[in-house]
């Protein structure tokens, strides 16, 4: 019986296919260490590609083409001014799931993280963002 457990709890519902694709292509774009620093970067405020490639250490052509994918996804908007575009975090959701995911690396109990590595708590005062 695949599921009974399911079927007792009340109100459980799965999401739909649109949800669920929507969702991974999401987690899928943040899979990149270069795209989770800019949207953290924009969740502190607007900011220019080349502002963000110096913040990042990437390339401004790298951002400018992370931005774009990021910008299709819903997760970053920008705004137009003269011939810059000013970039920032589409929404409060965007915080929310970046922190909870910065969040749960700075907690998650990985085998191979030990305290003689300083990186390792790097982010714990980052992840209170309000």
């Amino acid at each position: 019986m695949v599921g009974s457990v399911h079927t007792t709890l009340p109100d459980f519902q799965m999401p739909n296919e649109e949800q669920v694709h929507l969702a991974a292509e999401g987690f899928r774009l943040l899979a990149d260490p270069t795209r989770i620093k800019i949207l953290w970067a924009l969740l502190q405020g607007e900011s220019s590609v080349a502002c963000l490639a110096e913040l990042v250490g990437a390339s401004p052509t790298a951002v400018s083409q992370h931005l774009a994918k990021l910008r299709l996804a819903g997760l970053v908007k920008g705004r137009r001014e003269g011939t810059f575009v000013h970039y920032s975090a589409a929404d409060s959701h965007v915080r929310a799931l970046l922190a909870e995911a910065l969040f749960h690396a700075d907690h998650a109990d990985h085998p191979d993280r030990h305290d003689d590595h300083p990186h390792v708590h790097e982010s714990k005062s980052a992840v209170n963002i309000g």
